[in-house]
C-alpha cells in the first residue's frame, strides 16, 4: 500500500516534492513547514487552472484562490481549504507577530499537513482522473531536524546553516515575547532563553551569509537588533542593501523601509523607497505591500495606497487587515463599505492585532443589542492586547466591564489591579479619564464593605481597597 508522500507524488510529482519537505520539517523547523504548505498550495492552483487554460490576473495567492473560484473552478469547499493552508502559511513566515509558542508553531504544522492531504484526497479524482488509491499516514519524524545539524556542522552546507539559524531565530523571537509578557505578570523569575537562542542564530547566520544571499539577509538584521551581544548597525544595514540589490524579497522590503523612514546608513529617498517595495511586492512580500501603500498614502495618493494595502491584507498581514479596515470605514481610496470594515477589523483582530482586538472588543462591549449576550471573545482580547500591547485603553476598557458586571460577574479586586497597572503607564490624558474611574472604583468598594457580612466578599473588598489606597492622581 502507498504511505502518504508516495500518494502526493502520484497526485503530482511537482506538489509531491513540496508535501515531502514540508513533511519532513514538522518537528524541527515548523516555520519551513509552513512555507512549503504556502509554496505547495500557490503551485496547486496553477495545476487547477491548466485544465481550462485560466491566466491568472496576479500572482498574490488570494487572488489566485478567488480567480479559480469565480470561475467555478473550484468549489467553495475547496476554496475554504485553499484560505485556510494560505493562513497557516503567512503565519509561518512570522509567526512571533501571531502570539504563537512553539508548542502552538508546531501543531499548526502538522494541522496544515493533514489539511493539505485532505485536500488532495479530495481533488485526486478531478485531475488525476484515476481512482483515490488507498494509502496509509507515516506519522512525523525528527529526522529532518537532525540531518540538518549534521549538514549545518559536519558538511557546512550553507543552505543547512541558514536553516538552523532560522530554527533558532523563530524559537527565539516566540520565546522573547513570551518573556516579555510575563514581565508584567508579578512573576520574577522569567527565565530569559531568547538571548542564547539569538545568539547562536547570529552564528549560523553569518557562518552561512559568504554563500547564501538569504542568510546574508538575516546577518543583516542580527547585526542591527544585536543577537550576538553587539550591535553594528551600519554593518548590518550594508549587508541588507546587498542582498536586496540580489534580488531578495525579504531584503528589499527592508531596504525599502529604511529609504522610506530613514536610517542610520540611508536618508530618506521616496523614490528609492518605491523602487525597492515595488520589487518585494511583485514577489508577494506582505510587509513590503503595506509599507508601499503607506508611502501612497502619505502622498495622498489614495486609491494606489488602498490597491497595496488591500493586497498586503488579502496576503495575510495583520497590520494592513487593520488599516484596510480604516479605509473601508472612511471611504479613502474606495467606497465606503461598513460591512467589508467589520469584516476586516474582525480578520486582523483574529491574527492577534492589537489595535483590532481592542476595537473589536469595544465594539462588543458597547453594542447596544449585546446585554445578556456572551462577551468572553471580546474579555479575550481585551487581555491579548494588555499580555502583548501593554495598552492603558484596553486596560482601562477592561477595569470598567469588570467592576460593572458587562462580562457577565463582578470582580472589582481584578477591576482595581486593573486600573492600577495602568495609572503606571498612563499619559495625561489617560490619567483625566483615569482619575474619575477610580475615585468611582473606590467609593463603590467602600459602600460595600459597610453593607456586605459576608467573609469571602470582605476579603477581596479589602484586597480592593488595598490596591486603591495609592495616593491620589495629580
Amino acid at each position: 500500500m502507498l504511505n502518504d508522500i508516495e500518494f502526493v507524488n502520484l497526485f503530482s510529482a511537482e506538489l509531491g516534492a513540496d508535501y515531502r519537505k514540508a513533511k519532513s520539517y514538522v518537528k524541527d523547523v515548523p516555520t519551513q513547514a509552513l512555507l512549503h504548505v504556502r509554496s505547495f498550495s500557490h503551485k496547486l492552483t496553477s495545476l487547477l487552472a491548466e485544465p481550462k487554460k485560466v491566466q491568472f490576473e496576479s500572482p498574490n495567492l488570494y487572488d489566485r484562490i478567488e480567480q479559480l473560484n469565480q470561475r467555478r473552478l473550484i468549489d467553495v469547499k475547496t476554496t475554504r481549504a485553499l484560505h485556510k493552508l494560505r493562513g497557516d502559511g503567512n503565519r509561518g513566515a512570522h509567526p512571533e507577530k501571531y502570539h504563537l509558542t512553539p508548542e502552538q508553531l508546531q501543531q499548526l504544522s502538522e494541522r496544515s499537513i493533514k489539511h493539505l492531504l485532505s485536500l488532495v484526497e479530495s481533488l485526486f479524482v478531478t485531475v488525476t482522473k484515476q481512482d483515490k488509491p488507498d494509502y496509509y499516514f507515516e506519522e512525523f519524524d525528527s529526522l529532518a531536524g537532525r540531518d540538518l545539524c549534521y549538514r549545518a556542522v559536519m558538511e557546512r552546507d550553507p543552505e543547512s546553516q541558514y536553516l538552523v539559524g532560522m530554527s533558532l531565530k523563530t524559537r527565539a523571537l516566540m520565546q522573547r515575547e513570551q518573556e516579555l509578557a510575563l514581565q508584567d505578570s508579578g512573576d520574577d523569575a522569567v527565565e530569559d532563553r531568547s538571548t542564547a537562542s539569538l545568539k547562536q542564530a547570529s552564528y549560523w547566520f553569518e557562518q552561512a551569509s559568504t554563500k547564501n544571499l538569504n542568510a546574508l539577509y538575516e546577518h543583516g538584521v542580527a547585526l542591527i537588533h544585536g543577537y550576538s551581544g553587539e550591535t553594528n548597525v551600519i554593518a548590518g544595514e550594508l549587508a541588507i542593501a546587498k542582498a536586496a540589490d540580489a534580488g531578495i524579497a525579504n531584503a528589499m522590503a527592508l531596504l525599502g523601509y529604511f529609504y522610506l523612514v530613514g536610517s542610520e546608513q540611508f536618508s530618506v529617498e521616496l523614490n528609492q523607497a518605491e523602487k525597492f517595495l515595488s520589487q518585494a511586492a511583485k514577489l508577494e512580500q506582505s510587509e513590503a505591500m503595506a509599507n508601499l501603500g503607506v508611502l501612497y498614502y502619505q502622498q495622498d495618493n489614495l486609491p494606489a495606497a488602498y490597491k497595496y494595502i488591500n493586497r498586503a491584507a488579502q496576503a495575510g498581514f495583520p497590520q494592513a487587515q487593520y488599516h484596510l479596515a480604516l479605509m473601508l470605514a472612511r471611504g479613502e481610496g474606495c467606497k465606503q463599505d461598513a460591512i467589508k470594515s467589520a469584516y476586516w477589523m474582525a480578520e486582523a483582530a483574529e491574527q492577534g492585532q492589537n489595535d483590532a482586538m481592542l476595537s473589536c472588543a469595544q465594539t462588543m462591549l458597547h453594542d447596544d443589542n449585546a446585554l445578556g449576550q456572551d462577551l468572553s471573545q471580546a474579555e479575550s482580547y481585551l487581555r491579548e492586547v494588555i499580555k502583548y500591547g501593554h495598552s492603558v485603553p484596553a486596560m482601562i476598557e477592561l477595569s470598567i466591564a469588570l467592576a460593572d458586571g458587562i462580562l457577565g460577574h463582578i470582580d472589582v479586586v481584578s477591576a482595581a489591579a486593573l486600573l492600577k497597572m495602568a495609572r503606571e503607564r498612563a499619559n495625561q490624558t489617560e490619567l483625566d479619564v483615569i482619575l474619575p474611574l477610580w475615585e468611582s472604583l473606590a467609593l463603590q468598594v467602600d459602600t460595600v464593605l459597610e453593607m456586605t457580612e459576608s467573609p469571602q466578599e470582605r476579603l477581596s473588598l479589602n484586597k480592593a481597597a488595598e490596591l486603591l489606597s495609592e495616593p491620589q492622581i495629580s
